[in-house]
């Protein structure tokens, strides 16, 4: 199969430049639509990707994404959500983006051509074969992230992708890779609309699912939460409330007392 790059084909509108504001938003709000469809096809590939995550989380390894622009930015906010919404090490879930911290806010030219900074990248977290690696990138062809998996391939450890191209280098390179075909954007090449969209709920599902399965869900409820601001210590009290039926001043005694609401659920069952 011939590697398709359907993120460079021409948009399907033209002359945008002449679009009220109104049939803009009509016609990016219609492609918008197609992400989810598009997702939804590549399920299967998603579940085995999140099947070896969370055997080797279980066994004491990280979740590593990689990726340059809009796709690094993607990583680095997944992961740095997973602390205050699972309460797990911020060293559990760790995102890499091509031209260091300085490419969060600003891009840094040339950075993701590089084949050799991605693998140097991981090295300093001092990556291993309990961990796993995947690669982000929406046209499947970034030197940074597909010679960073080939580094990581030869060293035993568990590489995936997410690319929105069917048969990229990535997705060759990759062991479990994940393709979501989106198509051309509403601004050609503007990878950071659909493309961008398909990434950020490929992630979502990946975290998402492979906390509940490392235990940080109970019932529907984040139990694990970081208690970091009023707005969460007080979801936390609801939470106590609704699983224990206590009052709510007894509720935020316990959350005050044990710090979690999972603990304070687990010493109230125990009687403590």
């Amino acid at each position: 199969m011939s590697f398709t790059k359907t993120t460079e084909q021409d948009s399907n509108y033209d002359h945008l430049e002449k679009m009220s504001v109104n049939k803009l938003l009509n016609c990016i709000n219609n492609e918008d639509k197609t992400v989810p469809l598009a997702v939804e096809k590549a399920l299967p590939q998603i579940e085995k990707l999140i099947e070896q995550i969370v055997e080797k989380l279980k066994l004491g390894g990280r979740l590593f994404y990689m990726g340059a622009g809009t796709s690094g930015r993607l990583g680095i906010l997944d992961a740095s959500e997973c602390p205050p919404t699972f309460g797990v090490s911020h060293d559990l879930v760790i995102g890499l983006i091509a031209g260091g911290d300085t490419a969060i806010r600003k891009a840094v030219e040339f950075a993701e051509d590089s084949p050799t900074q991605g693998w140097e990248d991981l090295q300093k977290y001092n990556v291993n074969s309990n961990d796993v690696v995947v690669g982000i990138a929406a046209s499947g062809t970034t030197p940074y992230v597909i010679a960073a998996l080939e580094a990581c391939n030869k060293n035993d450890i568990v590489t995936g992708c997410i690319a929105c191209n069917y048969n990229s280098p990535l997705s060759q390179t990759a062991q479990f890779p994940i393709e979501v075909i989106v198509g051309p954007e509403f601004v050609t090449g503007s990878s950071r609309m659909k493309a961008g969209t398909a990434q950020k709920l490929v992630l979502n599902m990946i975290t998402t699912s492979t906390m509940i399965q490392l235990g940080h869900i109970k019932g529907n409820k984040m139990v694990d939460m970081q208690l970091s601001n009023n707005k969460l210590v007080d979801r936390g009290a609801k939470m106590i409330m609704s699983e224990l039926k206590v009052s709510e001043k007894e509720a935020q005694q316990l959350l005050t007392k044990y710090g979690s609401v999972r603990l304070a659920i687990k010493n109230y069952d125990n009687g403590n």
